[in-house]
C-alpha cells in the first residue's frame, strides 16, 4: 500500500503570516500552494514553491474563490465560466513561479468553499475539471473521495486522487461536517490516527453518526496550522511506516 501526505501552504500574504511552512513541508510529499485569490500572494507564492522544490516535494496549485477576508470558505454564487476562468488565472499565477525555479505543478486541489461546492454540483465540478484539462491534460485533480469533483474530472480525461482527511468528521453521505458545526474537526490525535490507518488500509471511514462509509484513499489530506501541526503530522508519518504504508507522492 502507498498514500500521498498533502498539505495546504503559501498562505500567508502582505504582513500576515500563517501556518510553519517551513517546518511542515520536509514531513509531507506533496503541497498545495494558495494561488492569491483566497490566500498567499506572488512573495509566499515564490517562496513556497522554492522550498517545496530545495524538500523534493511535488508542487500543486491550490485555487481558491476570491475571497481574501473569509478566507475562500465561503459560499459565493458564481456561475460555471467564472469557475472556469478564476481557476485557469491562478494555474497560470503559479505555472509562472513553477517555471521560474525550473520545476512544475503535478497536481490541483481547489480550496474551501470552491473544493465543497465542486463536490456537490455538477455543473462547478465540470468547470474546475475542465478548466484543468484545457491548462494541462497531463495534472492530477485531487477531490473529495467518491464527490463530483472525482467522476467529472474522469468524465473529462484527467487523472484523479481521491482525497481523505486525517482531522476531519465525515457525514452519511461521505461528505465533510461543514466548519460551522463544532465537532467538524477531530481534536484527539489518537481518534485522528486511528481514522487515518482505517482510511488507508480498509478503504473506510466512520461518520460522525457511526455510519461505516466506503471511499478509497490516495492521499490524505494533514493541516499545518494547528497547535500541534508539526507532531500530529509526525506521527501520523509514524503510524504510516509501522503499518507498512509506503508515503510517496502522487
Amino acid at each position: 500500500m502507498k498514500i500521498d501526505l498533502n498539505c495546504d501552504l503559501g498562505e500567508a500574504f502582505g504582513n500576515y503570516s500563517f501556518g510553519g511552512d517551513k517546518d511542515i513541508i520536509p514531513l509531507i510529499t506533496s503541497a498545495n500552494v494558495a494561488c492569491g485569490f483566497h490566500a498567499g500572494d506572488e512573495n509566499v507564492m515564490n517562496d513556497t514553491v522554492k522550498i517545496a522544490k530545495d524538500n523534493g516535494v511535488s508542487i500543486g496549485a491550490h485555487p481558491g474563490l476570491p475571497d481574501l477576508k473569509g478566507f475562500g470558505r465561503r459560499n459565493i454564487d458564481i456561475a460555471p465560466q467564472e469557475v472556469y476562468n478564476l481557476m485557469i488565472y491562478q494555474l497560470g499565477a503559479l505555472e509562472g513561479f513553477c517555471k521560474a525555479h525550473g520545476t512544475r505543478i503535478n497536481h490541483v486541489k481547489p480550496h474551501g468553499a470552491l473544493y465543497n461546492m465542486g463536490a456537490k454540483d455538477k455543473d462547478i465540478a465540470h468547470a474546475i475539471a475542465q478548466a484543468v484539462y484545457d491548462f494541462d491534460s497531463s495534472l492530477i485533480l485531487v477531490g473529495l473521495s467518491n464527490s463530483l469533483l472525482i467522476s467529472e474530472a474522469e468524465s473529462v480525461g484527467l487523472k484523479t486522487a481521491s482525497e481523505v482527511f486525517a482531522d476531519r468528521r465525515y457525514e452519511d453521505n461521505g461528505q465533510l461536517v461543514s466548519r460551522k458545526e463544532a465537532d467538524a474537526v477531530i481534536t484527539d490525535t489518537d481518534e485522528a490516527l486511528d481514522q487515518v490507518i482505517k482510511m488507508v488500509t480498509e478503504n473506510k471511514v466512520i461518520s460522525k453518526n457511526g455510519k461505516e462509509i466506503d471511499l478509497k484513499a490516495d492521499t490524505i489530506c494533514v493541516h499545518g496550522d494547528g497547535a500541534h501541526a508539526l507532531d500530529f503530522v509526525s506521527q501520523i508519518r509514524k503510524k504510516l511506516t509501522k503499518e507498512g504504508i509506503d508515503i510517496q507522492s502522487l
